[in-house]
């Protein structure tokens, strides 16, 4: 019997086809199971190309670092899929789906491009797939919050780690105020709607929980040996008597390098430097460190110097300012996000402190040590990266005494500090005493600052430090 269609059961679709010979029922019975078991194995799963989607801050291509997930494991929404670095941080890739991963598009340390497929995944065809802008800006929400978003005109971002916080918490995103680019919601923007609806006093990010291993180490005293003079150790390497050139792809870090230096140089630079007695300054932090310590925070120099410049920022908000492109108009910034340049193994990497103007000198600390230990391995995000204002480099931990620090646009000023040195120096009576120095080095953007500003700027961050018990009458 020849037949020119066969419609099945209605399990399975329609079918067209042409003529099909089949010569007697059994034979018949034989085809139609045939095509009844190939099709149900089609319908069981759905393969979704996982996109890499738009990660912010004019970013278009990133390094892929590192897989968690392998083909064939199963991943659920919000599960790690794989750690990539951009030219300015790295970032944690979540699943936005549930299923199985069916393939890889890259190896480790190949590029991958934004709004090209990083995996397949196979989900179940049974729950439906929203589409990839549903899926990347809107998941799944409660009609009430989707109908609350609407009466606030706006669509709310954030990132799948953020949601998941905001629902674990029932805390509607549309009600949250959010501080990134866009409007943006991150993190910490849950963390102080959270503080504000519960009174709970928060610091200004969870970082308190991040201590390195190495820090109950250190909170034995060492001894005054370890205080003595260091020799520096060459490094060992081998002799390459014979080799062949080597051509490596400038990426990560050192890419971004080359693109804001390159912008630097188009701003004429003004020097100033002078030299810092530190001497009560010394003796304040050998006080508090034991104190720090048993808090499991290390303290450092670097907090008192931060907190510092933000005091002088109050006095001299032009150096915390930005001077647009066409140089038509200059944009005095509200808060103190304080840059710190951090040599790491991807090589110069500058976080910034958020809001120094309403942090202590210990939520400073808390904070520093956090950024270094993320830092450490390469886990800064966005945010840490971002949004500086004006930016701090001791240069002094590694050696030199001064330097020539270059402004990271669009700021307009920055400081590098010197190792401290014991020198001799001339007390009030004239008599010759120790004295632990310092010497500073700073950059200014002259087109909108003039030496005198800089000169002040600079004389009242000296006077917080060498006197550091006169912070106390304007830290609030």
């Amino acid at each position: 019997v020849c037949i020119h269609r066969v419609r099945s059961c209605s399990s399975i679709r329609f079918i067209k086809s042409k003529y099909v010979c089949v010569f007697d029922k059994s034979a018949f019975k034989f085809s139609h199971q045939q095509r009844l078991f190939r099709t149900s194995a089609v319908s069981c799963g759905q393969i979704v190309q996982f996109k890499l989607s738009d990660i912010g801050e004019g970013i278009t291509e990133v390094t892929v670092k590192e897989w968690y997930v392998k083909e064939g494991d199963s991943v659920s929404q919000f599960d790690s899929i794989c750690e990539v670095q951009s030219d300015k941080a790295s970032v944690t890739i979540t699943s936005r789906y549930d299923g199985i991963i069916r393939k890889l598009h890259y190896s480790i340390d190949d590029t991958a491009f934004v709004g090209k497929p990083l995996v397949d995944i196979e989900i179940d065809a049974s729950k439906g797939v929203a589409s990839e802008e549903d899926v990347v800006e809107t998941p799944p929400m409660s009609h009430e919050e989707h109908t609350h978003q609407e009466i606030k005109g706006h669509k709310t971002l954030a990132t799948p780690a953020v949601r998941r916080l905001a629902m674990e918490n029932n805390i509607k995103l549309s009600e949250v105020v959010g501080t990134g680019k866009d409007n943006r919601i991150l993190k910490e923007d849950i963390l102080n709607y959270l503080a504000k609806q519960t009174g709970a006093i928060l610091p200004p990010s969870p970082k308190a929980e991040i201590v390195p291993p190495q820090q109950r180490a250190e909170a034995v005293p060492a001894a005054p040996k370890d205080k003595a003079r260091k020799i520096p150790v060459p490094v060992s390497r081998p002799i390459a008597f014979a080799g062949k050139d080597k051509t490596e792809p400038v990426t990560g870090f050192q890419k971004a390098m080359v693109k804001t230096m390159s912008a630097a140089l188009k701003i004429p630079h003004f020097g100033y430097s002078d030299e810092i007695d530190l001497t009560q300054l010394v003796q304040l932090r050998e006080e508090l460190k034991p104190v720090a310590e048993m808090r499991g925070v290390k303290l450092s120099f670097m907090p008192f110097f931060i907190k510092a410049a933000s005091l002088g920022l109050l006095q001299y908000p032009i150096l915390n300012a930005s001077l647009d492109e066409n140089c038509q108009n200059v944009t005095y910034k509200a808060s103190h996000n304080i840059g710190v340049a951090m040599d790491t193994e991807q090589g110069l990497i500058v976080p910034n402190v958020k809001n120094v103007q309403v942090c202590s000198v210990f939520d400073i600390a808390v904070e520093l040590n956090r950024l270094q230990s993320l830092g450490s391995a390469g886990q800064l995000g966005t945010s840490d990266l971002t949004g500086g204002t004006f930016t701090l480099s001791n240069i002094g931990t590694i050696g030199g005494t001064y330097a020539k620090p270059v402004i990271l646009p669009p700021e307009v000023a920055i400081g590098a500090f010197g190792k401290i040195q014991v020198l001799p120096r001339f007390n009030s009576k004239g008599e010759v005493v120790k004295a632990q120095i310092m010497n500073v080095s700073w950059s200014a953007d002259h087109r909108i600052i003039d030496g005198a500003t800089m000169a002040r700027f600079s004389n009242l961050w000296k006077s917080y430090l060498e006197n550091p018990t006169s912070m106390l009458l304007d830290l609030k």
